[in-house]
């Protein structure tokens, strides 16, 4: 027998406000017919087209282990760097910039979200083809 993911579970300290920033961030919407409210300490999100799910949960530690979690995003509608001007516009912070490290059009930009988790930019899926 085989396992499935159910979601992907997020420590936190606040689980709206997390939960609303990548909502925007990766389009995804609350669960049909259980809206997330400020003051929820678990607050799941839904992608629309996958059902993959992201669940963010608070704990009462006042330190947060340093390596909760890591996602690497593909821009879906945008280049690269597009995806991450639009990113650090709508607050999130530049960590590291590997663009071009394996030379022109290569490589990735780690950013942090708005509670200092890393994530890393990829290249469009347009961009993956015309590197062929």
């Amino acid at each position: 027998m085989t396992v499935s993911i159910s979601h992907t579970t997020i420590d936190c300290h606040n689980a709206y406000v997390l939960s609303e920033w990548w909502k925007q961030v990766l389009d995804y919407a609350d669960i049909p017919g259980d809206p997330n409210e400020p003051g929820d300490e678990e607050c799941m999100i839904i992608d629309p087209d996958t059902s993959h799910r992201l669940l963010f949960i608070e704990v009462p530690d006042a330190d947060l282990p340093a390596k909760r979690i890591h996602f690497d995003v593909r821009p879906r509608n945008r280049s690269r760097d597009d995806e991450v001007d639009h990113l650090l516009a709508h607050g999130a912070t530049l960590v590291a910039d590997h663009r071009g490290i394996r030379g022109p059009g290569s490589g990735w930009v780690t950013l942090s979200d708005a509670e200092g988790n890393q994530f890393c930019v990829l290249r469009s899926p347009a961009e993956l083809d015309g590197a062929r």
